[in-house]
């Protein structure tokens, strides 16, 4: 069944209250409103609405977090359905510019990071599905061992768990550059650079200054 996000505007809308919002705006995954009485809205109610993974209330403003993607088609709800708040609206870059330095400064390196999280993630899982298919227990249960297991299988396993952690500087800097307003390709080339086989193994140099 398809996801109803004109549903579940119109229920943020009316448990946060249209007249309580002072402002409103969205970053990469939450609802951000500023409202006039934070004791009016109802926490429960608004995490039982569909979609809604929790809320949270820093610095002034209610957050909603809603989801990379489900964040943008809700609040573009809000705001086609209730023009009144389109006077209302805030950049993404003026409430960046909110809170101390630290608060900032970790909002960029979420910035930075988020984008890479699903690989991350994901690689996450197949270490973890590498190392039960690849247990003693497991390969003697099937009556075999990781010596009978194919050279092409370990290859296609290597790959899956290995290729985001060898290019994450890349990603990185692919990241960085884009946040920045730079180009992310070159972003990536330079990432690249700092992985690239020409360059002095980082374990044979700690090893040979370990024993120096």
């Amino acid at each position: 069944m398809a996801t109803d996000y004109k549903k579940i505007a119109n229920e943020i809308v009316n448990v946060v209250g249209k007249e309580n919002i002072t402002s409103i705006t969205h970053c990469a995954t939450r609802l951000r409103l500023e409202v006039n009485d934070r004791s009016m809205i109802d926490d429960k109610e608004v995490e039982n609405i569909d979609e809604v993974k929790g809320v949270y209330f820093n610095s002034g403003q209610y957050q909603i977090i809603l989801g990379s993607g489900t964040v943008t088609k809700v609040y573009n709800e809000i705001m086609q359905d209730n023009g009144d708040l389109q006077d209302k609206e805030t950049s993404v870059e003026s409430i960046k510019k909110e809170g101390n330095p630290i608060q900032r400064g970790v909002r960029t390196l979420a910035d930075i990071f988020t984008p890479i999280i699903p690989g991350i993630v994901s690689t996450g899982l197949f270490l973890g599905l590498k190392g039960v298919l690849l247990d003693d227990n497991v390969l003697n249960f099937f009556g075999t061992s990781a010596d009978h297991i194919p050279e092409y299988i370990m290859v296609l396993l290597n790959v899956l768990t290995d290729t985001v952690f060898a290019v994450l500087p890349a990603l990185i800097c692919w990241s960085a550059f884009k946040k920045f307003g730079g180009t992310p390709v070159l972003g990536f080339v330079i990432g690249m650079m700092l992985v690239s086989p020409s360059l002095p193994n980082a374990n044979d140099v700690a090893t040979k200054c370990k024993i120096y």
